[in-house]
């Protein structure tokens, strides 16, 4: 299976760069696997595709300032990090942006000396990993100096970060939103709720596996970048319960799905569990853990299309695209959003 098979062209004024206000007057695209159809909504209806004893699972990571600009200490050359994987207490796997080489001894300088990296190694990706020194809590230093993570189609910086983070954000340690999750209000999830459907929650705390582009010919010769997950015995259970009583289970976001695939056994059952995973989900794979995604307007030849291309089916997907392109959805992390049944 060739990569250019998920290729599609992409009017760039169709990159969202602010979000929807409220949330969940977005657009949403619905794709009808078992009907055949397409049809388009506004995000907040999508209650209307919920039944009573349902259950929607979400990714509940919090995005932190993640993105770091300093300085070489000997040279004062410009350096940008981002902080991708926490390895342990103040060592950070981390992308490096830089005038000239970085190599393992360099010490970079942010904050006037409040916080001081040193590489420490290289990464097999051409990252980084760098040790920390600092004062006082790391994580209070990071909320001073950092900034939101922003991915790099987004140019403009939103008024307040808190539009980059999901209404349900609670475990700190991921480089970007699950972005699927930004379209939820509480008063939405309030109103699933009175429907009769519960809420679980995953976390995976998103790393570079999100911005790592697809660099092969062949899909089946990509490999994915292992990201931080943890699924508690409560979650297992719901999930667990609600296939055995013959009703569905709605994964919020592709991180969603690939921490329950992550955890799902051959016979259909969730497991709590925590770890590192680097499945890669594309057609020709056997959903065992979800029945409906929640999703947003990915990128041509991406990992993420190809899941979805995986569950809908590929000339589906590509017929919905080319759909949304033609009716002006807007794509991508701040876009709109597509729901997969």
């Amino acid at each position: 299976m060739k990569v250019e098979e998920f290729d599609f062209d992409l009017p760039e004024e169709l990159i969202a760069q602010q979000p929807v206000e409220p949330r969940d007057e977005s657009r949403l695209m619905v794709v009808d696997r078992q009907k055949d159809e397409i049809k388009e909504e506004v995000f907040k209806n999508i209650i209307d595709y919920f039944e009573p004893g349902d259950l929607l699972v979400r990714n509940n990571t919090k995005v932190i300032p993640a993105r770091l600009f300093g300085n070489k200490e000997k040279t004062g050359g410009k350096v940008e990090f981002l902080l991708l994987n926490r390895v342990k207490l103040d060592t950070w796997e981390t992308l490096v942006k830089a005038n000239g080489k970085v190599k393992v001894g360099t010490r970079i300088v942010f904050g006037e000396g409040k916080l001081i990296a040193e590489v420490k190694d290289k990464t097999d990706f051409g990252g980084r990993i760098v040790e920390f020194e600092h004062d006082g809590i790391f994580e209070e230093i990071l909320d001073e100096l950092g900034s939101m993570p922003l991915p790099p189609y987004i140019k403009e910086e939103l008024d307040n970060p808190e539009k980059y983070q999901t209404v349900y954000a609670k475990n700190r340690g991921a480089a970007a939103a699950p972005t699927a999750g930004l379209h939820f209000t509480d008063r939405l999830l309030q109103q699933i709720k009175d429907k009769g459907v519960k809420i679980a929650d995953v976390t995976l705390h998103v790393g570079l596996g999100t911005f790592r582009p697809v660099k092969v010919d062949d899909v089946e010769e990509h490999d994915m970048h292992s990201e931080y997950y943890e699924v508690s015995q409560e979650t297992a259970q719901l999930i667990n319960q609600t296939k055995k009583k013959g009703k569905r289970v709605f994964a919020v976001g592709t991180t969603t799905t690939r921490t329950l695939e992550t955890v799902v056994s051959e016979d259909g059952q969730i497991e709590a569990k925590k770890g590192w995973t680097d499945i890669f989900i594309y057609p020709g794979y056997n959903f065992k853990a979800i029945d409906a995604l929640i999703t947003n307007f990915h990128l041509p030849q991406s990992t993420l299309i190809m899941m979805v291309a995986a569950l809908a089916g590929k000339s589906r997907i590509l017929t919905a695209y080319q759909r949304a392109i033609e009716e002006e959805y807007r794509f991508y992390s701040l876009g709109d959003g597509m729901l997969i049944i």
